[in-house]
């Protein structure tokens, strides 16, 4: 595999600061895990000296193995009842208005732990009642019963990514279904229409302008609001690779296209992860 450099615009400084060493520590203390961390997200540094994490909940392996995450895959301990109380003690430490939360795929379990992440989010509302609440969560292998689980526990933002278009799920998403969360994400509008929903892509995995547009109009027409587009960076030459890179400017347009496909709010830009600046989104979107 070819290594391509990356252009100007993908290079961040590396973390460091007080406050990043802050957050390191209570997330230490704790024991608890960040997929900022784990999937070597590169806007650690900036998340953490802003005092904000994304945490990851039900450990740091997981049920599936997809092949552009940088995430253990394996088969996972038991999950920890007392995460969620740490979670929450870790944002209210943290000083956190607004936290996500998500997890590796837990097929194991029989609800795919979502009581697990209604758990974490009513202790987090116990001890931080001010403190919103977005989750990212897995496909739940499509059960309606979990996402009302979720979605019972009241979040503010119900968020779970497509990741990418449909041609690519086999490579990419093995024992995923692109419409199997297309579904998903449309019947947990259905069933609480006032909890916003959110989905995520990458890009520069091997997709085209058009079947990125197809995604855009099948998540509106899923009535999903919310909307993250970033770029696809393989964790190592054992992933997915990288077919190209995007410029910011190609950023741009495709948050317009989104837009015109009806979505409400988009972020778009190389660097943009699931939970990228996720409550000025949110925001925007009561505005």
């Amino acid at each position: 595999m070819t290594v391509k450099r990356k252009p100007s615009w993908l290079r961040v400084p590396p973390p460091w600061g007080s406050d990043f060493k802050q957050v390191n520590n209570i997330l230490k203390e704790y024991g608890l895990e960040t997929v900022c961390k784990n999937a070597n997200c590169p806007n650690i540094g900036e998340c953490y000296n802003s005092g904000t994490a994304t945490f990851l909940i039900m450990g740091n392996v997981c049920t599936r193995n997809c092949r552009f995450c940088n995430i253990q895959g394996g088969k996972p301990e038991k999950l920890d009842v007392n995460e969620p109380k740490k979670v929450a003690k870790a944002v209210q430490l943290m000083g956190l208005k607004y936290s996500v939360i998500t997890s590796v795929t837990r097929d194991d379990v029989p609800d795919g732990g979502a009581e697990h992440f209604a758990e974490t989010i009513r202790r987090i509302r116990e001890l931080s009642p001010e403190c919103d609440v977005e989750v990212l969560v897995p496909d739940f292998r499509g059960s309606e019963d979990s996402v009302k689980t979720v979605l019972d526990a009241e979040p503010t933002v119900f968020n779970h990514n497509v990741e990418t278009v449909p041609r690519l799920y086999k490579n990419l998403r093995p024992g995923a279904d692109y419409r199997q969360s297309l579904d998903l994400l449309k019947f947990a509008h259905l069933y609480r229409n006032d909890i916003p929903t959110k989905s995520g892509l990458m890009v520069g995995a091997g997709e085209t302008i058009d079947e990125l547009k197809e995604v855009f109009t099948d998540l509106a027409i899923a009535n999903v609001q919310l909307l993250t587009i970033g770029q696809y960076l393989p964790p190592s030459r054992e992933h997915h690779p990288l077919d190209r890179f995007y410029s910011p400017d190609e950023f741009d347009q495709l948050k317009l296209d989104a837009l015109s496909a009806g979505l409400k709010e988009v972020t778009s830009a190389p660097l943009v992860r699931s939970s990228y600046h996720a409550q000025e989104m949110e925001n925007r979107l009561k505005e």
